[in-house]
């Protein structure tokens, strides 16, 4: 019983992260209609600005319970780098699909490049700082409190992301702008602003994400490519554009991953792979995603 509750809390905590990470592109994709291949990378500046920020933190006093916290605002301070990857993306947007993969995938190899320069090539750790939370007992295992409260953040962004775009004038105006953007234009929306606040905020869900699980896990430049394929696999799954499909797709992939690495861990991404491969055939528009029709 205490090995099933530690699979099924590490499956939760790492779809939580997930989720996060594939919200963004869902988000992304949802209104500009681009794949964004550079997610990995954001990801992983997440996570080395997260490990940076709380470094120089605790050099000021900064208390033990304030370490989310910190995290959060250091997604939400390098993901403003959002806008100014947004422009570079414009020279795209009205091209073919082609163009848009080979310059995000450029991106994610500039910020990977980037990445290096600033903080090497050697993974970066905060050690057992997520240990400051302490643990709950529960069913006669020790459940680290960090992660339940990783996994309650995700929540209240998930909850507060889907009241803002289904409560809020400003989401009518980007739901509106997803489903006709040359008719949002003529009624007088600044697509192009919505085009800058939606990207940014895509880029923050994913270097928020990044910055939560450095407590847990080392940042490297390594994690970009494994991330971003397990973001890719959640939203295949879930169904491109559906926020929906992105949270059932992050459940199925991180519990997934989780027993796997119990039972065997060299099968983890082989079992993410297959169920992927099944969807394709099965169900292409993924379990919440609109079939194309032709």
């Amino acid at each position: 019983m205490t090995a099933f509750i530690d699979i099924v809390l590490s499956g939760l905590f790492h779809a939580a992260v997930l989720f996060l990470l594939a919200g963004g592109l869902q988000l992304v994709f949802g209104v500009q209609k681009i794949v964004n291949l550079a997610c990995g990378a954001f990801y992983a500046l997440g996570a080395y600005f997260g490990i940076t920020l709380v470094t120089n933190a605790m050099k000021y006093g900064m208390p033990g319970y304030s370490l989310i916290i910190v995290l959060i605002v250091a997604g939400l301070l390098i993901g403003l780098v959002g806008p100014f990857i947004e422009r570079l993306l414009r020279l795209v947007y009205a091209r073919e699909e082609g163009f848009q993969l080979l310059l995000t995938f450029a991106i994610m190899l500039l910020l990977e490049d980037l990445m290096r320069m600033i903080w090497g090539a050697t993974p970066m750790t905060l050690g057992n700082l997520s240990m400051t939370y302490g643990q709950i007992n529960f069913a006669s295992t020790s459940i680290p409190t960090y992660k339940i409260l990783v996994i309650g953040a995700s929540i209240i962004l998930a909850l507060g992301l889907g009241w803002m775009l289904q409560k809020t004038d400003f989401g009518r105006i980007v739901r509106a702008t997803a489903e006709n953007r040359r008719m949002s234009e003529a009624m007088g929306v600044n697509v192009v602003w919505i085009n800058v606040v939606i990207f940014t905020m895509g880029t923050m869900l994913g270097t928020i994400g990044g910055a939560l699980v450095v407590p847990t896990a080392a940042a490297s430049l390594e994690m970009i490519s494994e991330v971003m394929v397990e973001a890719f696999a959640v939203v295949v799954i879930g169904g491109l554009g559906s926020m929906r499909g992105a949270l059932v797709g992050a459940l199925i992939v991180g519990i997934m991953r989780a027993f796997a690495v119990s039972i065997y861990a060299e099968i983890d991404l082989l079992l993410i792979y297959l169920i992927v491969i099944g969807i394709l055939i099965f169900k292409p528009a993924g379990l919440f995603g609109k079939a194309v029709e032709s």
